[in-house]
């Protein structure tokens, strides 16, 4: 079987959704594969957020994993809806030790030198950079690459079409998170056919 890790080195792209209607999780899911993105991060920020993960796992809408996790709590009930991994915007010892308990793929968030060593002392070598652009860029996460040179980043926050390329051609970078190819405004006019176009043009510009 695949693991979350060689999925996300292939398509490099990593869409992270907020979901207001889980009806819409199908056919998001949908588009997105369309597109040629089969991994999606739902973030848990909206009362939604769990049902469209149970959804999008039983339809079989590509790996699907829980975003803005924070709890104890929040991965239990992502693991019950069907996600195949968990991202959070920081390090919680107590998260990661609960995912590592039950087998379950964690990318916390890091920014810092000591927040990497602290993931590190966790037995994690792939995590979040958040928020990638505030924190430094493509810059920061070079220079953080340096000391750390077993350690993968998947920074998100700020990226886009226009710069994932930049980001993407630094050896540390497994692969990019972003929302510009499932923006608000997309979802609430339910425009598929745009969210396939942003895809396929973020997956091009990733391969290029």
């Amino acid at each position: 079987m695949i693991s979350i890790v060689e999925r996300l080195a292939t398509e490099r792209i990593l869409p992270v959704v907020v979901l207001e209607d889980a009806r819409d999780a199908g056919p998001l899911g949908a588009a997105l594969s369309a597109g040629g993105l089969d991994c999606l991060e739902v973030t848990l920020r909206t009362d939604a957020a769990i049902e469209s993960i149970r959804r999008l796992a039983d339809e079989g809408r590509g790996l699907v994993g829980a975003g803005t996790v924070l709890t104890r709590m929040d991965v239990d009930r992502a693991v019950q809806a069907g996600a195949r991994f968990v991202v959070s915007p920081g390090l919680s010892r107590v998260v990661v030790r609960h995912c590592q308990e039950i087998g379950l793929p964690v990318f916390p968030g890091v920014a810092t030198a000591t927040e990497v060593m602290a993931a590190l002392d966790l037995g994690l070598s792939t995590l979040k950079f958040f928020p990638a652009a505030q924190a430094g860029g493509p810059a920061a996460i070079r220079a953080l690459a340096a000391p750390f040179g077993s350690v993968r980043f998947i920074p998100t926050g700020g990226v886009s079409v226009d710069n994932l390329a930049e980001y993407l051609r630094e050896p540390a970078v497994l692969a990019v998170g972003g929302s510009w190819m499932v923006a608000p405004d997309l979802l609430r006019a339910r425009a598929w056919e745009l969210v396939t176009e942003r895809a396929r043009e973020a997956v091009d510009a990733a391969r290029t």
